[in-house]
């Protein structure tokens, strides 16, 4: 019975008696060739000729034993038994476990750079074996190296190093040969270095003053002028700087505070005023000067009304200005000119009774220029009235263009009865006498105002420029230094000679460059013709 408590139908020990019946007969020996040796036969002739029976092999059993192939494949190595203290194989890991050792970072290869079709593929490499050119039993040689890329170009401007002596330098460093190609094809010979730069405008020297002894005054400004809050319109800069260029000339206009208003905190006292009027061939330029008076206290105010006004009665008139200057109408120029000229002076008179002062005491020196934008046109008309300069430098020397006026006293002339003569009734000191008792007529008991002081004469003056001049129109406080000072006017004559006319900085640097004496505010407007 069995364990499960079955019970076979046959006996158990039948499956042993089948399989070793004695009774059986026996299968025996056959004939085919089935042994190793006809196997491996076989085999032999199926892989190749070198196989035995084959084209390549000996027949029989006494022929040379067949070569066989080496195994395409390595024998597989030895395995080991793990040690109990041993970790698992990465094999034997679960899926769930994470691979033994700490993961390491892998390098990801560039893909390779598409060739560019300026540069040459390498050759391709020979096989294995082949014998490349050029070689004799030596290990193959470094592939090419790849063109250099070529550097970025060099700064529009580097500052140069400072240089050294060439001894110092050659003893520090040996001289390397100059690479081919480098050498002058005109004269064989290797530049000695970098072509020289073009040279730059000229700076202005040092110079801050002339004479035997510096000024009393420093050079900058110390105090700023008083003012109060219903005063704001009328404050004046320390400094005003212009210029332009038209047609065949370069302006430049300068107005600074003297070096005396500058160390009181006072304004300055002198007014600029550079303005176009018009466009193209037919613009007009008017630069105009006015100093005020030195003791009065709104000078400054006057000086700014009288370019406003001298301005506004050029501008309303420009075409007309304009048209006469090129055509060189002297006379209509000098009379239209003077007549808005004294409109001018009629308004600052009228302003000065506003305010409740005297003429005198609001007015002012006034010079302008009036200048044709025309390249054609080179005549530079002149006009104002009041104390200043107009100068001329040519071929470096200095000329006063200043007009000439009679003095105020002079008379000329031969006297006309009623103007200038003795009445026929008068004494002999000069006393009216009566007609028929011949007593002198007692001073009139009221007092009578002062006689007005005489107007200013009317200066105008019309010239035509030469290529190279220089004109300058200044107010009195650079007039009277240059003319009593030669020394200013020697450098002025070589920092204002052309060829090229300075800037607006250096301009203005000439215009404060101090003489001993000469404290007052400065103004000045250069005209360089080309």
């Amino acid at each position: 019975m069995s364990q499960q408590g079955e019970r076979p139908a046959a006996h158990e020990d039948d499956w042993w008696r089948r399989l070793y019946d004695e009774t059986a007969a026996d299968a025996g020996s056959t004939n085919a060739a089935d042994s190793l040796d006809d196997r491996f036969d076989s085999a032999s002739d199926a892989v190749g000729p070198a196989g035995r029976g084959g084209p390549g092999g000996d027949d029989g059993d006494g022929g040379t034993d067949a070569a066989v192939p080496d195994p395409r494949t390595p024998p597989a190595p030895p395995v080991r038994a793990r040690a109990p203290w041993e970790p698992p194989a990465e094999a034997e890991r679960a899926p769930w476990k994470p691979p033994s050792g700490a993961a390491q970072p892998r390098d990801l290869a560039a893909p390779p750079a598409p060739a560019s079709p300026l540069v040459e593929a390498p050759p391709p490499t020979p096989p294995p074996g082949a014998e490349r050119p050029g070689t004799v039993d030596g290990p193959p040689p470094a592939p090419a190296a790849p063109p250099p890329v070529p550097a970025p170009p060099p700064p529009e401007h580097v500052p140069p190093l400072p240089r050294r002596p060439v001894a110092e330098r050659a003893e520090e460093a040996p001289e390397e040969p100059a690479p081919a190609g480098a050498l002058d094809s005109g004269s064989g010979a290797a530049p000695a270095g970098p072509a020289p730069a073009a040279p730059g405008p000229t700076s202005r020297p040092g110079l801050m003053y002339v004479g035997d002894r510096p000024p009393t005054y420093d050079a900058e400004p110390t105090a700023l002028p008083a003012t109060t809050p219903q005063e704001l319109d009328g404050l004046v800069a320390d400094t005003v700087l212009d210029g332009a260029r038209y047609g065949t000339y370069t302006l430049r206009a300068a107005s600074v505070r003297g070096d005396s208003a500058r160390f009181r905190g006072e304004p300055r006292r002198d007014a600029l005023l550079t303005v176009r009027f018009g466009a193209a061939e037919n613009a007009l330029v008017l630069v105009a000067v006015a100093s005020g008076a030195r003791a009065a206290e709104g000078a400054h105010l006057a000086a700014a009304d009288a370019c406003r006004w001298i301005g506004g009665a050029v501008g309303r008139s420009h075409a007309r200005l304009a048209e006469d200057i090129r055509a060189g109408r002297r006379a209509d120029l000098k009379s239209g000119l003077q007549r808005l000229t004294d409109r001018s002076f009629g308004r600052l008179r009228a302003r000065a009774a506003e305010l409740g002062l005297e003429p005198h005491d609001y007015t002012v020196g006034l010079r302008c220029l009036l200048l044709s934008a025309d390249p054609d046109c080179r005549t530079r008309v002149f006009f104002g009235v009041g104390g200043g300069g107009l100068f001329r430098l040519r071929d470096g020397v200095w000329r006063d263009l200043e007009p000439d006026v009679p003095a105020s006293g002079a008379v000329t002339g031969e006297p006309v009865v009623g103007f200038g003569s003795a009445s026929p009734e008068s004494g002999p000191h000069g006393d009216r006498l009566t007609m028929d008792l011949g007593i002198t007529t007692p001073p009139s008991p009221y007092i009578e105002s002062p006689p007005p002081p005489p107007a200013e004469p009317f200066r105008f003056r019309a010239s035509v420029a030469r290529p190279g001049d220089t004109l300058l129109l200044c107010s009195t406080g650079l007039a009277e230094p240059l003319r009593g000072e030669p020394a200013l006017a020697d450098e002025l004559a070589e920092r204002w000679t052309p060829p090229e006319p300075p800037g607006l900085a250096a301009f203005l640097a000439d215009t404060q460059l101090r003489v001993k004496g000469y404290a007052d505010d400065r103004t000045s407007v250069g005209v360089w013709e080309a």
